[in-house]
Parts: C-alpha cells; structure tokens; sequence
C-alpha cells in the first residue's frame, strides 16, 4: 500500500502546522496548555466514577412546600408550584397504572374476575379517591396555592363534621331534648 492511501494523522495540540501563521500556532499552544489538565481531569476521574442511569430516572430534590414559603419569596413558591405539577404527573402515572392492572385482570379472568380482582379493584378505588381529594375539581389552569387552599378547608371540614362521605357528625353542643 502506499502511503497516500493512508488517513492523514490526527492533530496533536503541541505539534504546530505548518503553513499558518505564528499567532495561530501560539493561540493552539495555549489553548492546549489549558485544554490538557481539564481533558485528562474529565476522562481519568470524573468519567469513570459517573454514576450511569436512565434519563426517565431523574430524581429531582424535594423543595419547600408552599406551607413554608414566605409571601414574598417568588423563587420559592415557582418550585413549589413546578415541584407540583410533577407530583401530579407521577400520581397520574400511578393512577393509570392501577387502572391498566385492574383491566387487565378483568379481561384475563372474566368470568370469575370480581373475586380474583377484587384486591386490585380496592387499591384502585383508594388511590382514586385520593388522587381527587388533592387534585380533583382544581381545573385546567391550577396552582399549588389553591390545592394547598382546599386541602386546608378539607381538614377543617372534617375536623368540624367528620370525614368526607361519611355524613356529618352531630354537634356536641347542642342539647337534644329528653323522650318521656
């Protein structure tokens, strides 16, 4: 073979090229006198102790709950309300989920499905009704300030009048008169 068949050899930063100017040739000296401690740094430390997952793994930290931030705190009550909106993304996951098991196990175990689907059913019946006491009837446009606000006039409900669905209790202070 000869040797002009031969891919022309990679660029090393320290040998200069000929037929380009002085300056050129000093900027990549330069460049690679930078260049050398930071590309060795990267390919000798950090890249062999990276941690390698999923890009669908992203585990994000937790930030403050609107409960903690300060009227003023625009920053805070931002991830507040973006920490949220993907709060309500994973429990729409979980929702779907739930949903999908219990249909498959209708439609694999049909004839005898309610008792073999039973567990299934109930654990989707739970966590839809959870889903829709944090997230139901908050619209199209919501902030986590109104969720926060009905969640706090939840509690307060059922702290006067007994959980939700359950009927409401009866007043402690009034006074029922006697059956002679």
């Amino acid at each position: 073979m000869s040797d002009d068949c031969q891919p022309p050899p990679a660029k090393q930063f320290s040998q200069p090229i000929y037929g380009r100017s002085k300056l050129e040739d000093f900027n990549d000296r330069v460049g690679a006198f930078f260049r050398r401690p930071v590309v060795w740094f990267r390919e000798t430390i950090v890249v062999p102790n990276r941690k390698e997952y999923a890009w669908y793994h992203q585990k994000f930290p937790r930030v403050k709950d609107i409960d903690q931030c300060y009227m003023d705190e625009i920053d805070c009550i931002y991830e507040a309300n973006e920490q949220f909106k993907r709060d309500k993304l994973v429990d729409n996951m979980i929702l779907n989920l739930l949903r999908y098991r219990m249909d498959d196990c209708v439609r694999e175990e049909y004839p005898d499905h309610a008792p073999r689907c039973f567990q299934l059913k109930e654990d989707y019946e739970t966590a839809a009704g959870n889903w829709f006491s944090r997230y139901g009837e908050l619209g199209g446009h919501y902030h986590v300030k109104e969720a926060y606000m009905r969640q706090k006039h939840r509690m307060l409900w059922e702290r006067r009048h007994g959980p939700i669905g359950c009927g409401m209790k009866s007043d402690p202070y009034s006074v029922e008169p006697e059956s002679h």
